[in-house]
């Protein structure tokens, strides 16, 4: 058996839109989901892309997520807008609230939105990547699933409460920082499960605050709230700045659930059969309000050339940019996407479960 499977991208999509239709989502808000998801698998990160559907279609079956993203604007000002996403998909919710801040960047030079009543959006990087074509920077952020222990503690508190800030350039590619402010993101320990591999032990703690490369424990650590969980950037302690990635992702869940007055920290995800409220932040803010946008890019891209033809250390080839890696990953996969062959058998159950035809 091929451990990777070439599927073509028009194909995943339809069948990711079926799908959740089947589930009472609107088709246009279904596709904002399945671009998303499939999104990431083009650009490589697979632990954000189709793999996770599933857990998609879960939440809309026990009802902890909306099929219809009811959107509201409960405070208003020129630059800022507090949105209630309805406990709807987070995709949805987010790209809708990205469509407004840009529209308010433009007339305003700069704009906010904090975001509650929302779920899991995906990849962090997508809606930041809206606002380049607008010649924005775009700013996303968003808090998590208690996943993540504090420097020096043993029980998960913090989410993987990722960053992600797309800024445009000139001839070179956009800057795009898509990252969590944990050692790594959640899903990619679901990566390493289905593919059998063993985790680095620089990446989580058992409930003993003890590193482990143990997925299973970890994760039924999770499961049972007994503990432990994966590591702040930086890893277990201040010497080596895991108080740094605590810090980071402490100031992630103050701006998107402290300040849209929702919840935070240990309070999302508190019970299985009730809505997460996970909450968002996103920002745009327009360059020519600060210098001329032709004379940005062109410093920007002299910046990155720098970068890229600086010394390399021994037996390295390359300096990547941030972002430069997925661009080159997605003009790969523009029409098919390598999927593993353990995602594809769950995509063809969610078929026969929800009555949706396979071609693949």
């Amino acid at each position: 058996m091929e451990e990777y499977t070439k599927l073509k991208v028009n194909t995943l999509t339809e069948f990711a839109i079926r799908v959740l239709c089947t589930l009472g989502v609107p088709q246009n808000d279904a596709g904002v989901v399945a671009d998303v998801l499939i999104t990431a698998d083009q650009m490589g990160i697979s632990s954000h892309g189709l793999q996770r559907l599933k857990r998609y279609t879960a939440g809309l079956q026990m009802g902890v997520m909306k099929p219809i993203a009811d959107v509201k604007i409960l405070k208003e000002t020129p630059n800022t807008l507090l949105v209630s996403g309805g406990d709807g998909l987070g995709q949805v919710i987010a790209y809708k609230t990205m469509k407004l801040v840009i529209d308010k960047a433009l007339k305003n030079n700069i704009a906010f939105a904090t975001v509650r009543d929302s779920n899991h959006y995906g990849m962090a990087g997508y809606y930041p990547r809206m606002a380049l074509e607008h010649d924005l920077i775009g700013i996303s952020v968003t808090n998590s699933t208690p996943l993540v222990v504090p420097t020096h503690g043993t029980k998960s508190l913090l989410g993987t409460n990722p960053i992600s800030i797309a800024v445009p350039a000139g001839k070179e590619q956009p800057v795009v920082l898509d990252m969590a402010t944990s050692t790594t993101p959640s899903g990619k320990l679901e990566v390493y499960r289905r593919q059998e591999k063993e985790m680095p032990i620089s990446w989580a703690v058992d409930e003993f605050g003890n590193p482990t490369q143990d997925i299973a424990r970890v994760q039924s650590n999770w499961r049972d709230k007994k503990g432990g969980g994966l590591l702040p950037l930086g890893g277990v302690d201040e010497e080596g700045g895991g108080h740094k990635g605590f810090g980071l992702s402490f100031m992630v869940d103050i701006l998107s659930g402290v300040l849209s007055g929702s919840e935070f920290g240990p309070n999302l995800y508190a019970r299985n059969d009730m809505p997460p409220k996970v909450s968002h932040l996103f920002g745009a803010i327009r360059i020519d309000a600060f210098i001329d946008t032709h004379l940005f890019k062109k410093i920007l891209d002299n910046y990155i050339e720098t970068l890229r033809n600086s010394d390399k250390a021994a037996g390295q080839q390359r300096i990547y940019i941030h972002g430069e890696k997925e661009y080159e990953a997605y003009r790969q996969h523009q029409e098919e996407v390598l999927l593993y062959y353990k995602v594809v058998e769950e995509l063809r159950e969610l078929g026969k479960q929800f009555c949706v035809p396979v071609s693949f």
